[in-house]
């Protein structure tokens, strides 16, 4: 058999190849089956191009919008009242809208990292899968029916804008402010959000800004519009990998926000960000296993043909003791994934926070962690040609630029490490705290 139908070796998680699985249905089963054919023919046999490119062409936004294969990258529970009032009841494969759960979304974000790029995928994704839930989940109604319809449906396009140049993990700390007019009206925003994918591409923006005093406490959300608007000034940036996602330094000098563009609270904005970043990170840790995934399987495919000393790489013991190594750490990440995803279908959204919130930043810092170790390897197999940003190494030289796109955004790894044991201390001293109390009750 060739390897178009054998697949190679840590190319696939084990529940593709055949093997049993307690966490996948029918309806998970069509819709892996319907992601990849879409994405296939409509993303992945350009990917490659279009990163060397540096651009997704723009039609291909209007693709995934059509096909309805951007509404996919929300959190699940999907806004199924907003999606049936605009018509939507059915995603491809006949998946429901209502029956859409974390597992259809790990899926999802694991069909659409195959080609091992983030960039590509990036480009369509980042905006709806970041930028949309505030508006849907702390939102008021009339801000909802302002922007909502033509968000979903793909209509326009936004961006979430956290980042600044001093304030990247580091949220408590923005600068970026936002000050009432003298007529009580608009809110005018001044400063600089750097690093922010899709933002050249935006109309609009969840942005973090300061409506108060320092610290978390004073920060809010606002829909800031962006391109076009009066004081907004863009520009892309070059970066290591990611490339065709748009990354974007965003200017505002004195832009004047509607006050109704206020997501939520004044003053509440911390909270929200924080719990935006939960789906973010899952996401990134989805994406990130599989790109790890290509990095091992195309060093995996390599080393069996390739030549030297008179046998094959494969044959060398040092050679497989890396693809062993590597291999272990991707399939245990991937199994944490797949109990990770699951566990959310069956959380609420506030026990998912609570129980949850601190893990999720660690599955994305051990992704990181673990892209690192596959990618690496990989080009260390790949030899020269790994080296070399043509030919057959080609995938491996992007792999590893690839890595720090997922180590650094979303939460620095360190920052996530240190955030994700000090959840487990709160929740520990929480839950002895409240069985001290049930003592002493009896």
């Amino acid at each position: 058999m060739t390897s178009a139908q054998t697949p190679i070796p840590f190319a696939e998680p084990p529940w593709l190849n055949g093997l049993p699985s307690p966490y996948y249905n029918e309806s998970h089963r069509r819709w892996q089956k319907a992601c990849r054919a879409f994405i296939s023919e409509h993303l992945l046999k350009n990917a490659m191009e279009w990163e060397r490119e540096e651009t997704v062409p723009e039609h291909v936004f209007g693709q995934f919008a059509e096909g309805l294969m951007l509404i996919p990258c929300l959190p699940a529970p999907l806004p199924v009242e907003w999606l049936k009032s605009l018509g939507i009841h059915e995603l491809p494969g006949g998946v429901k809208v209502e029956e859409f759960d974390y597992i259809h979304s790990a899926i999802y974000g694991d069909e659409m990292a195959r080609s091992g790029l983030s960039g590509p995928s990036g480009s369509l994704t980042t905006g709806m899968a970041f930028g949309v839930p505030p508006i849907i989940k702390f939102g008021n109604r009339a801000l909802q029916e302002r922007y909502l319809p033509e968000l979903l449906t793909g209509k326009k396009r936004t961006c979430i804008a956290i980042t600044e140049p001093s304030a990247g993990s580091d949220v408590a700390n923005i600068q970026t402010t936002a000050v009432k007019s003298a007529c009580g009206k608009f809110f005018i925003v001044n400063g600089t959000k750097k690093w922010i994918s899709n933002g050249i591409w935006s109309d609009y923006s969840s942005m973090a800004v300061r409506t108060g005093g320092p610290g978390p406490s004073g920060l809010s959300m606002l829909v800031v519009p962006l391109k076009g608007y009066p004081g907004v000034t863009m520009r892309r940036l070059k970066v290591q990998g990611q490339i065709s996602a748009g990354t974007t330094f965003i200017e505002l000098d004195d832009v004047k926000v509607p006050v109704e563009n206020l997501i939520g609270e004044e003053g509440m904005g911390m909270k929200y960000i924080m719990t935006n970043f939960n789906h973010e990170r899952l996401f990134i840790a989805v994406g990130a296993t599989r790109q790890a995934r290509v990095a091992l399987s195309a060093a995996f495919e390599y080393v069996m043909k390739r030549e030297a000393f008179g046998k094959t790489l494969m044959e060398q013991p040092v050679v497989r003791h890396r693809l062993a190594k590597a291999g272990a750490l991707l399939e245990s990440q991937w199994a944490w994934v797949e109990s990770f995803v699951y566990q959310m279908t069956k959380l609420t959204k506030a026990e998912a926070d609570v129980e949850l919130g601190g893990l999720t930043a660690l599955t994305k810092a051990n992704s990181g962690m673990v892209l690192n170790e596959c990618a690496q390897c990989a080009i260390l197999l790949f030899g020269g040609n790994g080296y070399t940003r043509t030919g057959m190494g080609e995938i491996a030289e992007r792999m590893y630029r690839e890595v720090p796109g997922v180590r650094i955004p979303g939460g620095s790894e360190d920052v996530m490490l240190d955030l994700a044991i000090r959840q487990l201390v709160k929740n520990y001293k929480a839950k002895t705290k409240a069985l001290e109390s049930e003592g002493s009750k009896l």
